[in-house]
């Protein structure tokens, strides 16, 4: 019998959400290349890399996040990373029969009612929700694929404020990898995140001295999402 082949390659293999995954132990073979080996922005280098380690699956967390005002002030390399980046790897996972797996974002919804499910209509309230969306409206073109719309920040919660107005699904990358684990057999569009607080509770849990403050136009005021499909499987 032959054997099944398990190998997944991260790009953004060496930031902050990519070393989570190095931690967790599980029945995939996670691979990290580099920025030097496979840069999502030149094209020739993703299909080198993906033909030499042939593997079942490219999990994509490369791209730009934040500070969210990046997506403002450069709006070139929003588009580049996140949109245009995306497209690269969509491509060659396309023509080389490999399954993409997007990190996408809960702020591709409106984000005004909360509770978004995945079938509900997505609107992006800013250039980073927008950039987003952009990159899987290149994965949704491909079958076998997953998106994973998540709510994620990095531990411990680095700012000395929160704001008490707007309600979403944080969650920390150590704690999101293992549900995501469960995922990767998956196709289609599945929300990914924790319990629906306000991100002031959500912090105050490890941080009983942080401070309350009210959110700007910048931010919608609830991006939250329903977990439930995920649960399902889980």
């Amino acid at each position: 019998m032959k054997k099944k082949n398990t190998k997944i390659v991260v790009t953004g293999g060496t930031g902050r959400f990519a070393q989570s995954f190095k931690k967790i132990k599980s029945k995939y073979q996670f691979i990290f290349p580099t920025k030097k080996k496979l840069d999502i922005t030149k094209i020739q280098t993703i299909e080198k890399y993906l033909k030499q380690q042939k593997p079942f699956a490219v999990m994509h967390l490369a791209g730009l996040s934040r500070p969210m005002e990046a997506h403002v002030k450069e709006v070139g390399k929003s588009i580049d990373l996140n949109i245009i980046g995306t497209a690269n790897v969509v491509k060659i996972c396309e023509k080389l029969n490999i399954k993409i797996i997007y990190m996408s974002t809960s702020y591709v919804y409106a984000g005004k009612k909360g509770n978004y499910k995945e079938t509900d209509s997505v609107l992006p309230w800013n250039n980073y929700g927008w950039s987003k969306f952009g990159g899987e409206c290149a994965v949704q073109m491909c079958k076998n694929s997953l998106i994973l719309r998540a709510c994620v920040t990095q531990e411990p919660f680095i700012h000395k404020k929160a704001f008490s107005n707007i309600k979403l699904n944080f969650i920390f990358h150590d704690q999101i990898v293992p549900l995501i684990v469960k995922l990767l057999d998956k196709k289609g569009v599945y929300n990914v995140g924790g319990e629906i607080q306000t991100v002031y509770n959500f912090a105050k849990k490890y941080n009983p001295d942080i401070k309350k403050i009210k959110s700007t136009t910048d931010f919608p005021p609830n991006p939250s999402v329903s977990v439930a499909k995920m649960k399902k499987i889980i």
